[in-house]
């Protein structure tokens, strides 16, 4: 039996590599890391840490990703999905909170994988995706009104409905130029895809805007608009690897921001590398992508970088502009150093407030207001995990969101999956048309002596059935001498489920009712008698078909 799956795609696709796959890949491959590069800022400078983290995430993660990925074509970095993650660790723990909760993240996906735990992640409820992903989207554009309306704030709070009376009683606050700035950034970001596809409007933005505060600021003298420069101070050498001091008490209290940090994570790169699947007609190994994954936040925050995952938005742009192996994505992250390291000192001069315009779109587009209203369609139960989760995730935290949100949706899975076994009572005769477990001869149906009641259990053995067995009992009417449930449809029966049949088995027997199983398939017959069924019934009480079974109660009623 195989227990380890670590198949990294470039190892495959290197066997067949020519130079018109590279020329391809290495021009995706600098589209991508254009497209990447005021993404990485901007992720940066709203998760709380200095631009130039986000990009040396986007280097070191997305060659990581690339290189050890499961996935021909999947673009890792930094994401919106992690900025306010990433944002509460680092106002609660600090920076070497975040670098530790990052590290126990990338274990925790290298688990995931080599627990071929890759599938069971795509299967979490899509109304909680949905409903923190919409959470998220909500939450980033918050975060960014202050800088998209140039409003001066000493102190904005981290508390969702706190922030937004705050940013209210700031109205009076609001600078112009660098409202214009960034809604301006806004319908250019907006209607750049209707001329170009290629070149990404939020870089267009953030040029045009940079030179159009650098010529308000030179020749009108307008010193309102804060720039990347008047925050942070930039720093384009790469940093040394640095280990953090480790506690067990910080790892204690890191546990849970790393496991959402490792969930969300693992969903959101496996969501991306399903979708590209979907495009270039490939099927990714989800195992290896987790532990690519794993590796890559391991390495990243070593060198000061912030959480990574798969981008569904740079990996589409990778196979639009035709990659289609994972040395696009490397030449990605090299294209993205070469701007690091001659280019990075440039970014001073950005305008925060075109930075904002940026994310304002992201969060849009991460919204899936589209998806929100068509869920609201849905079950009510569907309804309820959905709402709860986006709430949730936007009043407290995504942790909690989460956590709540995969409960309730594990609690309605396990009522769903309950009342997808009927249970019921069988009077006077049985119609032996389409049964299977039984010798029907000539006969078309089967009379039910006196004295004996048949139930008939239809779905698997679990938890639910049992109470809905006594109910149906319990309305049957006069005690009777032998009791026969008939098993043909259930195909299989859990621990919870034998608990149930043991405690009405010996329920009966104390009442001197005799049970006999009736159409007990083989894979079901072999866990009762692993768990000593035969003994507790008699293994003659345990038939193989109706007719045996009824014959068996007749012999029993016959004695009593």
């Amino acid at each position: 039996m195989k227990t380890f799956d670590f198949k990294p795609k470039i190892v495959s696709v290197v066997r067949n590599y020519n130079r018109q796959m590279l020329m391809t890949d290495v021009m995706a491959g600098i589209i991508v890391g254009i497209v990447a590069l005021p993404l990485a800022i901007a992720f940066g400078i709203a998760s709380g840490v200095s631009p130039e983290k986000g990009i040396i995430t986007a280097i070191v993660a997305g060659f990581v990703i690339s290189a050890l990925g499961g996935s021909k074509v999947q673009i890792g970095g930094p994401t919106g999905a992690f900025i306010v993650i990433v944002a509460g660790i680092i106002n609660q723990y600090g920076m070497q909170g975040l670098t530790i909760a990052t590290l126990m993240a990338g274990v925790f996906l290298i688990g995931f994988g080599l627990l071929r735990l890759g599938t069971i992640i795509k299967y979490i409820p899509y109304p909680i995706i949905v409903g923190f992903t919409s959470g998220i989207a909500v939450t980033i554009f918050t975060t960014q009104i202050k800088d998209l309306f140039g409003m001066d704030m000493a102190y904005v709070p981290s508390d969702f409905i706190e922030k937004w009376i705050a940013y209210f009683q700031s109205f009076s606050t609001i600078d112009p130029w660098s409202m214009l700035i960034g809604l301006v950034s806004v319908v250019i970001i907006a209607a750049t895809p209707k001329f170009s596809r290629r070149v990404p409007g939020s870089l267009i933005a953030i040029i045009l805007m940079t030179v159009v505060a650098l010529l308000l600021k030179q020749y009108a003298g307008v010193t309102t608009i804060e720039t990347i420069g008047d925050r942070f101070s930039i720093n384009s050498q790469l940093p040394d690897a640095m280990v953090p001091e480790l506690s067990w008490e910080v790892i204690k209290s890191l546990v849970g921001p790393a496991i959402t940090i490792a969930v969300l994570g693992a969903i959101e790169s496996l969501l991306s590398a399903t979708v590209a699947d979907g495009v270039i007609g490939d099927h990714h190994n989800s195992n290896t992508e987790l532990i690519g994954q794993g590796v890559a936040n391991i390495v990243s925050p070593l060198f000061g970088g912030i959480p990574a995952t798969g981008a569904i938005a740079r990996t589409m742009t990778n196979i639009n502009n035709g990659g289609r192996t994972p040395v696009a994505g490397i030449v990605h992250a090299v294209v993205l150093l070469l701007i690091f390291l001659f280019l990075m000192p440039l970014a001073q001069y950005i305008p925060m407030a075109c930075l904002a315009g940026v994310l304002v779109v992201v969060s849009y587009g991460m919204s899936g207001w589209r998806s929100f209203l068509a869920l609201m369609r849905n079950p009510k139960s569907d309804i309820a995990v959905l709402v709860l989760t986006f709430l949730l995730t936007i009043i407290f935290d995504l942790t909690i969101a989460i956590e709540v949100g995969l409960i309730c949706a594990c609690l309605l899975f396990m009522r769903r999956m309950s009342e997808t076994t009927d249970v019921r009572a069988v009077y006077d005769e049985i119609d032996l048309n389409e049964d299977a477990d039984m010798e029907r001869g000539n006969l078309e149906h089967l009379t039910i002596p006196q004295g004996v009641e048949v139930y008939e259990i239809n779905g698997p053995y679990f938890f639910g059935a049992g109470n809905r067995f006594e109910d149906i009992m319990g309305r049957y009417g006069k005690r009777p001498k032998v009791r026969i449930i008939r098993m043909r449809k259930v195909p299989f029966i859990d621990s919870t489920g034998l608990h149930n049949l043991e405690n009405m088995c010996l329920m009966s027997q104390k009442e001197g009712i005799t049970i006999v199983l009736s159409g007990v398939n083989q894979k079901v017959e072999t866990v009762l008698k692993r768990n000593h069924f035969d003994q507790l019934l008699g293994a003659e009480n345990i038939c193989n078909h109706i007719d045996l079974a009824l014959a068996r109660a007749m012999e029993i009623v016959t004695k009593k």
